[in-house]
């Protein structure tokens, strides 16, 4: 089933790229072909190696082994500024962008226009003409002079986009461009992928949403643990992709099973917060998850951050075990057994620069610490229990978290709260940015969890999960909750008419 292109029609061909870091082959002889005019699709589970590869494209690693033709000839890139100056340009998820400068400045950066005749002098009406009509052939309204820091992710993605064009970019990289848009933002970006293909510029597209695939791809490569599995069309079905990024049949996409409720274990009370929640009242208990969709910037973020602590309330009581608690700081939800995975783990979840033992032991040092230190081989042997027992993927506990993939991650954020003790766990978006096998072992663990009399409170903008996974749900609008949907009232179709504001449900 794989694919080949003829030598004449291939713009950049990657081959027998190894890559090793300390205890573990991030990459064994991969390979990659990209054309002109191509949308080549990057796919594979966390830690499969894609954002490895590309980072040895675009400058930021070196491969060990292994050739990189860009045109038919072979290149050496040793840093991103070699990559940006032989036309590869790569946009990461964390973006390179200043955000005290204005657009024109990060499209040009390194790169600045200059007045003929002056050496080193900038020259501002040129660099805000170029930019300007970058942007006016992206069909992008933006103020080149505005402020990066004042746009939102979407814009941010697009001056990113705009820098790769002024950089006159054969090959275009980009690592998860959808995981944060809006579907009227992901439409924006596929129109711009589509321009780019226009220009004659090679794509390469990375992204854990397996129904973007056919949309905006031209062909698709798969990588499992570090090694290329095979090369399709972009029209191949979803669940032989499936098959080809795990090398397994996933059965059970949503493995929730019925658990008989508990007692109520968590019940919130008229929550307000001027501007933001508006008279919020719910509760869950044992052995149940609860779902919370709705419409971006309907208040569900802000409902579970102010449940716990993290935002102020102006107003509304919480319970936890049938006890007002109250909640005025983090510390004092961890106190009351409540945990939040948060929407953001990298900055909000976990301490990058920390290893995964000492992330583990975080929410909970009283537990391993000795005469008010911490004890390192109780925060080791706790982490190793965790690491076990969640099949945590690492060669040590004292590996640093930003080492890790996104699934991993998340997973070690989950571990901080067990081992807290967590009666309640909230989950702020679950399986954002992580592929469909870690999807599975997340949504086990939710499963085991309830099984076990944990309460859950689970925030997501994908439907599907919302299905797949709630005992109840509750849909948000404009900071109020709107309607509350248990058994068969849960479908597609009344979540989405509660959360646009074309019925009001409220169950009994």
């Amino acid at each position: 089933m794989t694919t080949t292109a003829g030598p004449a029609d291939v713009l950049l061909r990657m081959s027998g790229i190894t890559k090793r870091f300390p205890g573990v082959v991030a990459l064994d002889d991969v390979r990659l072909e990209v054309r002109a005019g191509e949308v080549h699709v990057l796919l594979g589970e966390n830690g499969a190696g894609k954002s490895t590869l590309m980072k040895i494209l675009g400058g930021a690693y070196h491969a060990d082994a292994g050739m990189i033709e860009l045109k038919g000839r072979e290149v050496k890139i040793t840093s991103p500024r070699d990559a940006l100056d032989l036309g590869i340009a790569v946009i990461y998820q964390e973006f390179n962008l200043v955000a005290q400068l204005s657009v024109m400045e990060n499209v040009f950066m390194g790169r600045e226009p200059r007045i003929p005749g002056r050496p080193g002098v900038i020259d501002w009406a040129r660099m805000r003409r170029e930019t300007a009509a970058i942007l006016k052939e992206l069909d992008l309204p933006i103020d080149p002079a505005r402020q990066v820091g004042k746009l939102g992710v979407a814009q941010q993605q697009m001056v990113e986009i705009a820098r790769s064009v002024s950089a006159s970019a054969d090959v275009v990289v980009m690592d998860e461009p959808t995981s944060a848009l809006t579907d009227h933002e992901i439409i924006q970006l596929f129109r711009v992928v589509k321009q780019l293909q226009a220009r004659g510029a090679g794509v390469i597209y990375i992204s854990h949403r397996l129904e973007e695939v056919p949309q905006v791809g031209s062909t698709v490569t798969v990588l499992r643990d570090g090694r290329y599995v095979d090369t399709v069309p972009a029209s191949t079905p979803i669940p032989d992709l499936i098959r080809l990024m795990v090398g397994r049949d996933l059965t059970k996409q949503y493995p929730k099973e019925l658990v008989e409720p508990g007692a109520e274990v968590l019940r919130v009370e008229h929550l307000e917060r001027r501007g933001v929640l508006r008279d919020a009242s719910f509760s869950v208990r044992a052995g149940e998850i609860l779902g919370i969709a709705g419409l971006v910037g309907a208040g569900r973020t802000e409902l579970v951050r102010a449940i716990f602590g993290a935002d102020h309330l102006d107003s509304g009581r919480i319970f936890v075990d049938g006890k007002q608690v109250a909640v005025h700081h983090p510390v004092d939800a961890i106190r009351a057994g409540i945990g939040l995975l948060p929407e953001d783990r990298k900055t909000q979840g976990l301490v990058l620069l920390l290893s995964i033992a000492e992330n583990i032991s975080m929410a909970s040092p009283g537990d391993v610490s000795r005469r008010g230190f911490l004890d390192m081989r109780k925060v080791a042997a706790r982490a190793r229990g965790f690491v076990e027992s969640l099949r945590i993927r690492t060669p040590s506990v004292h590996r640093l978290a930003r080492s890790l993939s996104g699934g991993t991650q998340q997973k070690v954020v989950l571990a901080k709260w067990l081992a807290s003790r967590s009666r309640v766990l909230i989950f702020d978006e679950p399986t954002r940015g992580i592929d469909v096998g870690a999807k599975v072992e997340v949504y086990q663990l939710m499963t085991t969890l309830v099984q076990q009399g944990a309460a859950i409170v689970m925030v997501s903008s994908e439907l599907p999960e919302v299905l797949g996974m709630s005992d109840r749900v509750l849909v948000m609008r404009g900071g109020s909750i709107v309607a509350e949907l248990a058994g068969d009232e849960i479908n597609q179709e009344r979540i989405l008419a509660a959360a646009m504001g074309q019925e009001h449900v409220v169950a009994a």
